[in-house]
């Protein structure tokens, strides 16, 4: 360190912008990928950060468990101080106490294909000391004063300050990891808003809240094995709203409204005592739980607007964005460190490619549309459908439905390893269309669905209450989730990719059938067009509700 305002100059291969999860993952990557790239992380937290840490993006699903644990290879650190994830789980009890006969969507026991919950601020600890370990030049405790990008082939330059000292680093690449901040996305004006308006509040207690103490009822304690009902991802499901309780390693709990605005303005629940009175409407047993000396509160914080886009992410003048930098969905199907391993995964080929002498500016502008397409798509699962959560009819079928179209391509793609082999991408590009044109017009029937359940007064199926829906007996469903990390030659994969498409057709016909069977007249917005004639398609085992 440097005395006073002294100045210190140094290069580097990559500066990233930001030391939280987006940046410190890209760096231990980068590390990975090639030992001796120069990497520099900035980061305004000092660390230790404390565990427990106030941020969103606990839960992982597949596509950012598998980076977690293979790409970056932190699989002995996630079994040994993380929390093993017992899936998603989804109880519709707006209103109601008697949790035990809600409909309940999940699994009895854990599918093959692992995630994890995370305690961000253990989790980042790690990173930031096993970045180090890589040899990143990890500043923690800077603030970022300036950042200066060239187009003429010469390094960037970012001044910062750090314990009093100022100093000046240089490199060829800069990513911005910088989260809600936005650094490079607020210099080059890239902010772009979205149609998604949704408002989320969230704070952490002391003690994990067990489900199990919910009910004195012992089959439906025994309908999962084990009974840890607790490690889900508990989502309690409302109209326009669902309600997350995730179990932190730390010995805390997680707990987050997410809601249509329009449906639940934040003003009903911008502070502790406003969301605990919320609580109390409508999810009056969760709120019953909290209210104990035990469960203390940690922390409370509230967002309006998360989700957000952006106009530019890769630039073939060797600068880049990842994580909330760059965009954000929604937390309901937690793709936030799916969508950081996607974009960590191009940015490494970016800057592997340039390091190598090739040329890599044409395949930022691929990656960019690639990964504006990976955004899009995924966006339709959330954006207009919130009023559908409270449905226990309709919600069911829509989680089947978009697990199948996450696990059918994007997992795959990643899971698998293809995300940069581009050739075999354009090769596929007829089937990723055909799977986008069945989600489109899925997601409206769904929709229309719903419309049609509101209007008369339905909102679940009487026969599903106190019902597991249980994913993991479905076979076929099982399998998609076993086959994820299946590391398969090109024509192989193309055509796993293949079939997945035919078992979206199949499913899609299967769910058209069951909303026909409700309303004759249903608009089916083009999907039935869509789908080849019944002895062309797949044969395969009825699922839950096609008996219902």
């Amino acid at each position: 360190m440097n005395d006073g305002n002294a100045t210190t100059q140094t290069s580097h291969d990559v500066i990233v912008l930001g030391g939280g999860l987006a940046g410190l993952s890209l760096a231990i990557q980068l590390k990975r990928k090639d030992p001796a790239v120069d990497v520099a992380v900035i980061e305004r937290r000092a660390h230790p950060v404390r565990e427990a840490a106030h941020k969103v993006g606990e839960s992982t699903v597949e596509i950012g468990a598998h980076y977690f644990a293979n790409v970056l290879g932190l699989r002995e650190h996630l079994d040994a101080e993380q929390i093993r994830k017992f899936g998603f789980r989804f109880f519709f009890s707006e209103g109601r106490r008697d949790i035990d006969r809600c409909t309940e969507l999940g699994v009895s026991r854990i599918l093959p294909t692992p995630s994890w919950q995370i305690d961000r601020g253990r989790f980042e600890n790690f990173l930031g000391e096993r970045a180090r370990e890589l040899g990143v030049r990890f500043h923690d405790g800077a603030v970022v004063r300036s950042v200066d990008l060239r187009e003429d082939d010469a390094p960037h330059s970012v001044g910062f300050e750090q314990a009093g000292s100022v100093q000046t680093v240089s490199a060829p690449w800069v990513v911005d990891a910088s989260g809600r901040a936005g650094l490079l996305k607020r210099k080059l004006d890239l902010a772009e808003s979205n149609d998604h308006d949704a408002n989320a509040v969230w704070w952490r207690v002391d003690g994990i809240i067990d489900p199990k103490l919910w009910s004195d009822d012992a089959d439906w304690q025994a309908r999962c094995n084990p009974p840890d009902r607790w490690r889900s991802t508990n989502h309690m499901c409302g109209r326009g709203y669902w309600f997350w309780l995730i179990p932190l390693s730390s010995g805390a709990h997680s707990l987050g409204i997410v809601c249509d605005a329009k449906l639940h303005p934040l003003e009903t629940m911008n502070t502790h005592e406003k969301a605990m009175d919320w609580l109390r409407t409508h999810q009056p047993r969760v709120a019953e739980a909290l209210d104990t000396p035990e469960h203390a509160l940690q922390d409370f914080l509230f967002l309006r607007h998360f989700s957000h886009c952006c106009k530019q992410v890769f630039s073939g003048h060797r600068w880049a964005l990842t994580g909330e930098a760059g965009v954000f969905l929604d937390p309901f199907y937690s793709p936030g460190s799916d969508f950081i391993a996607i974009s960590n995964t191009l940015i490494c080929d970016l800057i592997a490619r340039d390091r190598a002498g090739k040329a890599f500016a044409p395949y930022a502008d691929i990656y960019q549309q690639l990964y504006f397409g990976f955004y899009e798509n995924t966006m339709t699962l959330y954006q207009d459908q919130y009023a559908l959560f409270g449905d226990a009819q309709v919600m069911p079928v829509k989680v089947i439905w978009d697990y199948t179209y996450y696990w059918a391509l994007l997992a795959p793609l990643v899971c698998g390893e293809k995300l940069t082999e581009i050739q075999l991408l354009g090769r596929l590009r007829p089937q990723f269309e055909r799977g986008r044109d069945l989600n489109l017009a899925m997601q409206a029937l769904l929709r229309t669905w719903g419309q049609r359940n509101d209007a008369s007064g339905r909102v679940g199926d009487a026969a599903l209450d106190g019902r597991l829906l249980d994913q993991f007996n479905i076979d076929w469903f099982h399998e998609m989730n076993r086959a994820l990390h299946d590391l398969l030659d090109n024509a192989t994969f193309a055509e796993r990719i293949r079939d997945n498409v035919a078992r979206m057709e199949w499913l899609a016909a299967e769910i058209l059938q069951r909303a026909r069977a409700d309303y004759r007249d249903i608009d089916d917005h083009g999907l039935a067009a869509l789908l080849p004639a019944p002895a062309e398609r797949a044969s395969l085992a009825p699922v839950w509700y096609a008996a219902a």
